[in-house]
């Protein structure tokens, strides 16, 4: 069973509904703090799912074992219950199973937040072993990955900028999870096939972020034949920090370019 947090109904002006993504670490709550709100009050059904094994999801096999196919499975089973294909919108890892989905599904769209780029996880594996090889190692041998980003100080140094207030760091740091170790491998070897994707993309990143570099969103953008867009002063949760605004009033303005 997996948790969908559901808000909103379509609009005339809004007759697609939109599904929200999240990344590694997560669940549905990172969308339901802001953004559900948000897009339900401007006419939009939006929903966020918790994959299996996060949030309140349940799942039948051990969490280090969940493979992107069973993350995409998950997908798939919300989409299926819809009326019709949803605007999707991926954040960081989830950015990284949208471009996955969106290769043998129709979409009116894909938004793609802080993701992961279509060459894979190597580069950002590389500057975490370079930035703490103690943790890379531990996490290479026991499989756990929430201790080396879950306190306040290395969920600030990946997921938030330094300007964000130390108890929106604290409150956030504290609902992360641990993550499938399968997952990690999957994000080397099962990468995404741009080419195959026609959905009409947006892809944003933010300057300040501590998990994907500039140069990997903007090799995102390319790869979808767009241009990337940058929010200042901001990190990796750009549904969480300080000016998350800013972010949902840009996808509700592309969105609404396209009668969406």
């Amino acid at each position: 069973m997996l948790e969908v947090i559901d808000k909103g109904r379509v609009s005339a002006s809004h007759p697609v509904p939109i599904l929200f993504v999240h990344g590694a670490w997560h669940a549905a709550w990172c969308w339901d703090e802001h953004f559900l709100d948000f897009f339900a009050a401007r006419g939009y059904r939006a929903l966020a799912l918790s994959l299996r094994g996060h949030g309140g999801s349940a799942t039948s096999k051990p969490l280090r074992k969940l493979s992107f196919a069973d993350y995409l499975d998950d997908i798939v089973s919300v989409t299926q219950n819809l009326p019709g294909e949803p605007i999707i919108v991926g954040h960081s890892m989830g950015g990284f199973l949208v471009q996955r989905y969106l290769q043998s599904r129709t979409s009116p769209a894909g938004i793609l937040m802080a993701s992961m780029p279509p060459s894979g996880y190597l580069a950002s594996g590389l500057r975490w072993l370079k930035r703490h090889p103690w943790h890379f190692t531990k996490v290479t041998v026991t499989g756990r990955s929430l201790p080396y980003v879950g306190t306040p100080a290395l969920a600030r140094e990946r997921f938030f900028s330094a300007g964000t207030p130390e108890a929106i760091v604290r409150r956030h740091a504290a609902r992360l999870q641990e993550e499938s170790g399968r997952s990690g491998l999957d994000g080397i070897r099962d990468l995404p096939k741009p080419k195959l994707v026609s959905a009409e993309m947006l892809v944003l990143g933010a300057l300040d972020d501590g998990a994907v570099t500039q140069d990997e969103v903007r090799a995102t953008a390319a790869a979808y034949r767009t241009q990337p867009e940058f929010f200042p002063g901001m990190g990796h949760d750009m549904m969480l920090e300080p000016g998350w605004e800013a972010v949902a009033n840009r996808i509700h303005s592309w969105l609404a370019t396209m009668a969406l």
